[in-house]
């Protein structure tokens, strides 16, 4: 196990609410970046798409051995409700943020940090990768 702190950049993205979602997700320590992962989710909205993100990168960094971490993510919905000043209302939502909740309890010490879209843009490049990988962002013009 490591008693190292891991940095958790989490995005999700959604090409409409609901549409084709992706979710990105960077780890890193010392700011070296250690791991980086990128789902395409199906149709999602944007706030499904950062929960799956967010899950991601814990489960990540879990598997890693890692026991600290801090998550940085430009969501300030899934922000407030992770640190409780926002309750979860939407059903779809409930059960990505107890998973969260459950692996962010397993760890030692989690720090939910929320961040401008413009220091998260690792992540949100991978995000939106994914979305492009799906083969249905069709361009048109």
């Amino acid at each position: 196990m490591s008693e190292n702190t891991v940095s958790i950049y989490v995005d999700g993205a959604a090409r409409g609410n609901p549409g084709p979602a992706g979710a990105g997700v960077v780890l890193k320590e010392d700011d070296k970046i250690i791991k980086t992962a990128y789902e395409y989710l199906g149709e999602a909205t944007n706030n499904v798409a950062e929960y799956r993100a967010l899950i991601s990168g814990l489960e990540e960094a879990i598997t890693l051995g890692y026991k600290n971490a801090k998550l940085y993510l430009d969501s300030e919905l899934v922000a407030n409700q992770l640190k409780g000043d926002f309750r979860v209302r939407k059903s779809n939502i409930k059960p990505l943020f107890e998973k969260a909740v459950t692996l962010i309890n397993g760890m030692n010490s989690v720090k939910i940090i929320k961040i401008d879209r413009e220091n998260n843009k690792e992540a949100d490049k991978l995000a939106n990768k994914a979305i492009n990988l799906s083969g249905l962002n069709k361009q048109i013009g």
